[in-house]
């Protein structure tokens, strides 16, 4: 509420600037500690999401300058007892879209090059994949159900409806989303 959110302003101009670019934003929201904020961007293809994300962070640093503020995007902003910054990714291939077996074996393929995958999804990550703050610790994988403090989650919905996406938690947010998303392709589809 009034006095204890602070950025609204820069993050609801962010969103408008987005949608006015043609981006695919598809949501934003406050994080844990004051002043954090993220966005989503999607859903759609690998490239284009990628590049809807280079754009989307451009625009933000554009903003901020106007309100004399400086984004970081370093994966733990604030050292101590608060969350790191994130750039979760959800995926999908059409047969995860179409059946349950199919995302159970992704998470199953990603947990075969763990540390090519952590090595390469942003600076600083032992900083925030500490397995406190809803992360799962940087060189251990795991996954699972509704569950936060896993490498990879598959949304309570998904396991429902036995079909749709799983969310790779593991990626930082000053993460190059073609390196993720280039990964995530190679491990699940290779």
């Amino acid at each position: 509420g009034a006095g204890r959110v602070v950025g609204r302003e820069i993050i609801e101009e962010h969103t408008q600037a987005c949608i006015d670019a043609g981006l695919l934003i598809s949501g934003t929201n406050a994080e844990v500690m004051p002043g954090q904020w993220e966005f989503q961007i999607g859903p759609g293809d690998a490239l284009t999401v990628s590049d809807h994300m280079h754009v989307a962070r451009w625009l933000l640093h554009r903003i901020a300058e106007d309100y004399d503020v400086v984004i970081s995007f370093d994966a733990k902003p604030m050292k101590g007892d608060w969350n790191g910054a994130g750039a979760h990714t959800n995926f999908s291939t059409k047969a995860m879209r179409e059946g349950y077996p199919a995302i159970i074996e992704a998470c199953e393929k990603l947990g075969t090059r763990v540390l090519e995958h952590v090595e390469n999804y942003g600076d600083d990550i032992q900083s925030r994949l500490t397995g406190k703050h809803e992360t799962a610790p940087w060189n251990k994988y795991s996954y699972g159900v509704s569950n936060r403090g896993a490498s990879v989650r598959i949304p309570w919905q998904v396991a429902r409806d036995q079909k749709g996406y799983a969310e790779d938690r593991r990626p930082n947010a000053n993460v190059d989303p073609y390196t993720v998303t280039r990964l995530i392709l190679e491990t699940v589809c290779g």
